[in-house]
């Protein structure tokens, strides 16, 4: 490999992992999906340049859309002209910046060992000795994928990122990256590579994920109840900054769930506001839970969801043996401890079948329980 692949070094466990499964030549598909930051496109276009330079491909070849953020929908060569490559190819040189200069990058690009186009242009075509790498799998068509798939030659392979969870288009369901990724799992010469929140490295990127999320919360269209526990909010804790509410008795009565340590309804505070919607001594909430006559309990906004799952849950000492939530794909895996994990999940698994129904409804991602393999 050319030293190019050396100058980058895995910051986290999940990074290390896709970096072996690019290494393993075994892998004729390497899947890599997570939220924005974590290093799926650098590392992605660090191997494959490397790999060119190497000789080990003759090509290499980054499929991506190019999406209007105003609308979300992705615009064409056609559409665009001579900006869509001069867009395509800057992207590469954000990337790679402080790792390769301008003019190797345009060298590359000019001898066609290194193509930045669209996922429309893999059509129709077959490529050998090449290794393709489709970007913002979240943002294209599955079928298009499948075509890529049918055109990969001999010696040939195929990487894929996508981030299924922050930038799934709106009222998209399952997107492209999320499709992927389930068929990924059990296709032969396949892996697939989890990044989560632990993985996220660049600068800036961990506090534009919660303000996503708050912003998500922040739209959200608020029942009567929630709105009257809001407004009891602004009487008896004026100071404090709330980003939304969250109200799910009926949810708790339809599934049978009848511990008293279950709260009807959920606060999300502002970070550093949590003290101010409680109050000294608990007065706040105290007069919030006597007015609305319901059980209220309070988070702070941030990405710690292991305290969001114990505010929610019955059991008080669960919090000791959850190891680990972070993203897996597009929902967010909690990792319990194997002693433990019955009382996570509760009879007929009533208890995470609530936490996953209020998780949707304030950020659209789904909870799943497995045990540690401790």
């Amino acid at each position: 490999m050319s030293s190019l692949l050396d100058k980058i070094k895995p910051m986290s466990i999940g990074q290390e992992r896709f970096l072996n499964a690019l290494k393993d030549s075994r892998n004729e598909i390497v899947g890599v999906f997570g939220p924005t930051g974590t290093g799926k496109s650098l590392i992605s276009c660090v191997y494959g340049i490397s790999s060119v330079l190497a000789g080990t491909y003759k090509r290499f070849i980054i499929a991506r859309p190019v999406v209007d953020v105003s609308t979300g929908r992705s615009l064409t060569p056609e559409e665009l002209g001579d900006l869509y490559y001069k867009v395509a190819s800057a992207y590469l040189e954000d990337i790679l910046e402080g790792l390769m200069d301008r003019e190797e990058i345009t060298k590359l690009l000019q001898e066609g060992k290194v193509m930045v186009t669209d996922v429309s242009y893999l059509r129709g075509r077959t490529f050998d000795d090449s290794l393709i790498f489709l970007d913002d799998a979240q943002s294209t068509q599955p079928e298009n994928a499948a075509e890529i798939l049918m055109r990969i030659g001999r010696n040939s392979r195929l990487i894929i990122a996508g981030d299924p969870v922050l930038q799934r288009p709106l009222g998209v369901e399952k997107d492209g990256a999320t499709l992927l990724r389930e068929v990924l799992l059990n296709e032969e010469n396949a892996v697939v590579v989890d990044l989560g929140l632990k993985d996220i490295v660049r600068p800036g990127a961990k506090r534009g994920v919660k303000v996503s999320f708050e912003l998500r919360m922040r739209k959200r269209e608020l029942s009567n109840t929630e709105k009257q526990i809001l407004d009891l909010i602004r009487v008896h804790a004026p100071d404090a900054d709330v980003v939304t509410v969250i109200e799910f008795k009926q949810e708790k009565e339809n599934l049978g769930i009848k511990s008293e340590n279950v709260p009807d309804a959920l606060i999300i505070a502002k970070e550093g506001h949590l003290g101010r919607v409680v109050g000294k001594g608990g007065e706040r909430i105290k007069a919030i839970e006597g007015e609305s006559n319901l059980r209220v309990r309070t988070v702070e906004m941030n990405l710690n969801f292991k305290e969001w799952i114990r505010a929610l849950h019955p059991v008080g000492w669960i919090g000791k043996h959850i190891v680990d939530v972070d993203f897996a794909g597009p929902e967010l895996m909690v990792t319990v401890k194997k002693n433990a994990f019955g009382a996570f999940v509760g009879q007929k698994g009533i208890y995470v079948r609530l936490i996953d129904r209020v998780f949707k409804r304030l950020i659209n991602v789904g909870i799943r329980a497995m045990e540690s393999e401790e």
